[in-house]
């Protein structure tokens, strides 16, 4: 195909910049592939002390507690079906990959969604940033991953993160800057901080949106599960894969029931959460 100039090499700068990386930054990759293994295998065996009955009941027990009595009791036999069909191990393994990429996530997102808020040349950088990241296909996600951490669950943690981490960006800044001019005029003439407003009125008022973008990359961290186990990472996500590669139709409706009861349980626990903070 003719060009009007020379292809740019971005392949090539793109390359060179991966080897620049691993080749000076390899402790720290190091450093972060030990931990996120470590405080993934410790999760799972906090989830899997004693009898699945005894979480069943618990996470049934959180459910009633946040959404209501139908929720609890869905959650309750959700769940007891899935360890009914022998998922249980494994559904304890996705739902650690989802509550630390999460948790991850979100300790990393509402700050950047506070910054964003409070300074608009802030918001004019991040904000291409966040369109590339939500636009970019996942799949190409896992390729820097494992080549920086291997073939393991810290790849699909890592590429989980980046994929889920803009919506709870995006309505972190949209809910602080929603917040009614008129009672941050009046928290400004009782002589607050910057800090004081955003922790007493801002934030408290943007809270609804805020669950709302957590709920949001709690469903894009599901969606991730299938693809992360191609770089290694358990759970659920691998029973599937495996299951369209050799053709089992009936383990891969199993496990994709297993996904969908946990993907519903986790949504209606957060929509109940925002509800409650609105």
């Amino acid at each position: 195909m003719d060009r009007l100039f020379p292809k740019m090499p971005l392949d090539e700068w793109i390359v060179w910049g991966v080897d620049f990386l691993k080749e000076n930054l390899r402790p720290f990759f190091d450093g972060v592939s030990s931990s996120l293994k470590w405080l993934t295998d410790h999760v799972i065996d906090l989830l899997s002390i004693g009898s699945p009955f005894i979480l069943i009941v618990i996470i049934a027990a959180l459910a009633w507690w946040i959404s209501g009595w139908k929720l609890g009791i869905f959650t309750l036999i959700g769940l007891g079906i899935i360890n009914n069909l022998g998922y249980w191990d494994d559904t304890i393994t996705t739902l650690t990959l989802i509550l630390v990429s999460v948790l991850i996530a979100i300790i990393i997102a509402i700050p950047i969604g506070v910054w964003m808020s409070q300074n608009q040349t802030a918001q004019t950088i991040i904000s291409p940033i966040l369109d590339f990241m939500q636009t970019m296909p996942a799949f190409v996600y896992l390729i820097p991953s494992v080549i920086f951490f291997g073939i393991s669950v810290v790849p699909g943690i890592i590429a989980t993160i980046i994929f889920s981490m803009p919506p709870a960006v995006r309505m972190t800044n949209l809910g602080i800057r929603q917040v009614d001019e008129e009672l941050i005029e009046a928290s400004n003439a009782y002589g607050a901080t910057t800090w004081q407003r955003l922790r007493k009125v801002q934030v408290p008022l943007a809270m609804p949106n805020i669950m709302a973008g957590i709920n949001q990359t709690i469903m894009l961290s599901l969606s991730m599960v299938v693809i992360a186990s191609l770089v290694g990472a358990p759970g659920l996500g691998t029973i599937v894969y495996r299951a369209v590669t050799q053709v089992k139709v009936g383990v891969g409706f199993e496990s994709g029931l297993a996904l969908v009861i946990l993907a519903m349980i986790l949504d209606r626990i957060t929509q109940g959460a925002t509800k409650k903070t609105s």
